[in-house]
């Protein structure tokens, strides 16, 4: 399904048509992430299927739908079932769901994703806020005709907000919960990577490589939206550990850490 600028207008049309606040702040959630939408106060649930030019995730773990609601206090929405390039769909459909929120009211967004180790310090189960990127994919939903309010040039200086990093870095201190910081590589999969290309990544300074995140955070700041990371490490990268990778792992380690990643993005959330 190709992407239609139209869409996001009819979309948001439809959104509204459920009554829903404007939401401060938008959610991603990441592979066996989606429970962190259930923390939602007068949740309002809004089928992906119902809203037109929304694209349809296939990878299990992604429900695909938006949960509005209040965390901690405020209004937010979550994208439950974020979609990947490794799907088949186009790049600009992939960052549909960011266009939507921001014509919705969100002017933050804090993206969640499970993500394999590179730094050898980086054992499963740990979370690290993601301070820069590097877009192996190499591929942007900014790429062909620019669409108005968008800049046909993005400055990447700070693509994730340091101010922000900084508070959300105190505040997982102030709530007993360890993190770490690091550069997140995203390939387009959806094959996970050689150890071979583990080890260049390494020489290229990644602490961790995942298949999305990059392109929700390259049409965010296109937008003009500050950006917050988190990773959750589900598994050493290949060559790294002794077992074989597999979608069902990441997924349990995913609930492993769902509490804690929970009680950090609620205390961020509040903190915001």
């Amino acid at each position: 399904m190709d992407f239609d600028p139209v869409d996001v207008t009819r979309a948001a049309d439809a959104v509204r048509d459920h009554g829903v606040s404007a939401p401060e702040l938008a959610l991603v959630l990441g592979s066996g992430l989606g429970a962190l939408a259930e923390a939602a106060d007068d949740a309002v649930i809004v089928p992906a299927a119902d809203l037109p030019g929304y694209p349809t995730s296939t990878v299990s773990g992604h429900h695909g739908q938006l949960v509005f609601g209040q965390l901690a206090g405020r209004d937010v929405v979550f994208v439950q079932g974020r979609v990947h390039l490794y799907e088949g769909h186009p790049i600009r459909s992939v960052t549909f769901p960011i266009r939507l929120v921001h014509a919705l009211g969100a002017r933050r967004l804090l993206l969640t994703n499970a993500a394999g180790g590179i730094n050898h310090q980086f054992t499963p189960g740990t979370l690290m806020f993601i301070e820069d990127h590097i877009n192996f994919a190499f591929a942007s939903p900014l790429a062909g005709p620019p669409l108005e309010g968008e800049p046909r040039f993005l400055d990447l200086s700070a693509p994730y907000d340091p101010d922000w990093l900084d508070r959300a870095e105190r505040i997982a201190v102030e709530h007993g919960i360890g993190t770490q910081r690091g550069v997140y590589l995203w390939t387009r999969g959806p094959s996970y990577e050689t150890p071979a290309e583990i080890r260049a990544f390494q020489q290229l300074g990644a602490d961790a490589v995942g298949m999305s995140t990059v392109p929700e955070t390259l049409q965010a700041r296109a937008l003009g939206m500050d950006v917050l990371g988190i990773s959750t490490i589900t598994n050493l990268a290949a060559g790294l550990g002794t077992e074989p990778l597999d979608h069902d792992d990441v997924l349990a380690v995913g609930r492993q850490v769902r509490d804690d990643l929970m009680r950090l993005v609620q205390a961020v959330v509040a903190g915001t």
